[in-house]
């Protein structure tokens, strides 16, 4: 496959080759500024050679190194390894096109005599930029012209194999590094050490660590690492405590390189919940930085400890974004939207500029406010910044805080601008309307979904059937409650059987509501048989109430709530003497009626 791309490759150096030598012959129309390169070599092109590392350094576009490509033709150093090499190298780190594989094989294949850095520079640059196969067919390519390898050929394709799940074909690198005695290279033994903790094997990376004679700081990182990714934290840690023993440094001892490895063993600790030794090793820092004290905020924040994560958000001079961001979501999380908002209002004095995954969690707090005032500023501060408005989940946090605040117009509009809607943005949108009173228009929006292709589940429906007993629409809570038994694979709850009992409840169905429950295929839960006990007080349905209330009786014996229900319903029918019998009843049972409580 590969002369298909070299094709108009070579012909590009062969157009370059025709521009260096006009460069050489430059038109007498032409003036100084019409031509990048005169006659007359510019001070840069003169040094070209002795300030070539600058040049390259300074090109970010692929047409600057064009222009020192040709510099290099015209000056008949093409064949030089070393500048060619840096040259590739530069090539590969500034593009990322699919074709520029084939232009820097086209380079390279002007030098007649390559050494292995050239050799390695190419295999980096395939391996980063094209397929596994053509990697591969460099190596080949590489072994066949008479080199072996080094401790740099073989990582960059060590990290291909991991990339594509080639975990085979990387075994078998591993077996030519060590047929060419390159196994006690730190480089390519740290890279092992990752390719065997990605393919799960757990033993291979712990072999290649010790197989390192001298570890470095990057070796003793990758081994905490893939212990922690592997999930045996103990023995991340045995291996981070050999670290210090091995590095000569006191526990409390920091250096700048280890910092990394402190903060991950944090991060592991706090990813499983032992926040008591993430906390002790975080005390025993000297040298502390960001990540380690956004790392404990947000481990206690998601524990719902707020009080110590704003102890130590307090204690960090500096806070950066992360920092922020974790305090402000913790709080969002755990049931303090004012004090989320009133931290975001704080961040905005010190001028620090917010991200998307802070105005997703202010944009949470306001929605649980309800403050519409509040949610309109947060929406006209989205709208004037600079934040992707494409963003799904931005979106969805905005229609749902404007829903539940009671601008739905505007959460109308955001709703039908969203070019993809999914099942939780249709539900939050149906519960926001039905919430304030437009059922009918939250039903419409439900059937739309359904003709979108999307199947609800069991949440989905839940919204829907409360929307519709709020509103008293019988019959088109009855038509998508048999929708769900009937047409989808979705077993009703007792939640769903309890949301139609509560509809026909409201409606004065209340033997409808009672033979519903009755045809549950599950025991109903209390909560439904108390919803048509109220129901039969507030339609003064006496008998039912009587069948009902002897159900309650036997779930819940002791709960002297469901006798007074059936006390308020003999009241309400006049039947004073049933009232007194039942009242004594209640007393000789030893129940306890709660003083201001109110069971109607």
């Amino acid at each position: 496959m590969l002369h298909l791309y070299q094709g108009p490759a070579v012909a590009h150096i062969q157009t370059l080759e025709l521009y260096a030598i006009k460069c050489c012959n430059p038109s007498p129309f032409m003036t100084h500024r019409s031509h990048p390169f005169q006659h007359t070599p510019s001070p840069c092109v003169k040094t070209l050679l002795a300030r070539s590392k600058t040049l390259l350094a300074r090109s970010k576009t692929l047409s600057s190194l064009h222009q020192i490509h040709s510099q290099i033709i015209l000056q008949g150093h093409e064949q030089d390894t070393t500048l060619i090499s840096r040259f590739l190298n530069t090539l590969f780190t500034t593009t990322s096109t699919i074709t520029i594989t084939a232009y820097a094989d086209a380079v390279f294949r002007r030098v007649p005599r390559p050494d292995l850095v050239l050799w390695n520079t190419l295999l980096k640059g395939y391996c980063n930029h094209s397929s596994f196969t053509r990697s591969l067919h460099v190596l080949v390519r590489m072994r066949n012209g008479g080199f072996g390898v080094d401790e740099f050929s073989l990582p960059p394709l060590i990290r291909c194999c991991v990339r594509e799940n080639e975990f085979g074909v990387g075994r078998g690198i591993h077996g030519l590094g060590v047929k060419n005695g390159l196994l006690g290279s730190v480089h390519l033994g740290t890279c092992l050490i990752d390719f065997y903790g990605k393919s799960g094997d757990a033993r291979g990376a712990r072999f290649m660590f010790d197989e390192i004679p001298e570890k470095n700081q990057v070796s003793w990182m990758s081994m905490i690492v893939v212990y922690l990714e592997l999930e045996r934290l103990g023995d991340a840690r045995r291996v981070f405590d050999e670290m210090i023993r091995e590095g000569g440094m006191g526990i409390g001892v920091v250096s700048s390189g280890y910092v990394i490895a402190w903060n991950a063993m944090i991060r592991g600790y706090v990813r499983f919940g032992d926040l008591v030794d993430a906390r002790e090793l975080f005390d025993k820092m000297q040298e502390k930085d960001l990540v380690s004290y956004t790392a404990m905020v947000d481990g206690y924040a998601k524990s719902g400890d707020m009080v110590l994560a704003r102890h130590l958000f307090e204690r960090c001079e500096k806070k950066d974004v992360f920092l922020w961001s974790a305090l402000i979501s913790g709080y969002a999380q755990n049931g303090h939207p004012k004090e989320a908002v009133d931290l975001f209002l704080a961040m905005q004095q010190r001028n620090v500029r917010p991200d998307e995954h802070i105005m997703v969690s202010v944009i949470s707090a306001c929605s649980k406010l309800g403050d519409l005032e509040l949610a309109q500023w947060v929406d006209s501060y989205m709208s004037s910044g600079s934040f992707n408005l494409r963003n799904e989940h931005v979106i969805a946090a905005l229609i749902d805080m404007n829903a539940k605040c009671g601008n739905v117009e505007r959460a109308l509009t955001l709703f039908n601008n969203m070019p993809r809607r999914d099942l939780v943005l249709y539900c939050s949108m149906i519960q926001g309307l039905s919430a304030h009173g437009q059922v009918t228009k939250a039903v419409s929006i439900f059937y739309q979904m359904l003709s979108k292709g999307l199947t609800p589940d069991d949440v989905a429906f839940t919204v829907i059937l409360n929307a519709c007993s709020r509103q008293g629409l019988v019959e088109e809570g009855y038509r998508l409650f048999e929708l769900m038994r009937s047409q989808s694979s979705i077993v009703p709850s007792p939640d769903h059987y309890a949301c139609m009992v509560d509809l026909f409840g409201r409606s004065g169905q209340l033997r409808s509501a009672f033979d519903l429950i009755k045809s549950m295929p599950v025991e109903a839960h209390v909560g439904a048989w108390v919803a048509i006990l109220g129901a039969c007080k507030l339609h003064c349905a006496t008998e039912l109430g009587e069948e009902v209330a002897a159900r309650l009786a036997k779930l819940e014996p002791r709960n002297a709530g469901n006798y007074v229900l059936l006390s308020n319903i003999y009241a309400a029918a006049n039947r004073w003497m049933d009232v007194t019998a039942l009242r004594n009843q209640i007393d000789a049972q030893g129940l306890k009626v709660i003083a201001g409580r109110s069971y109607t």
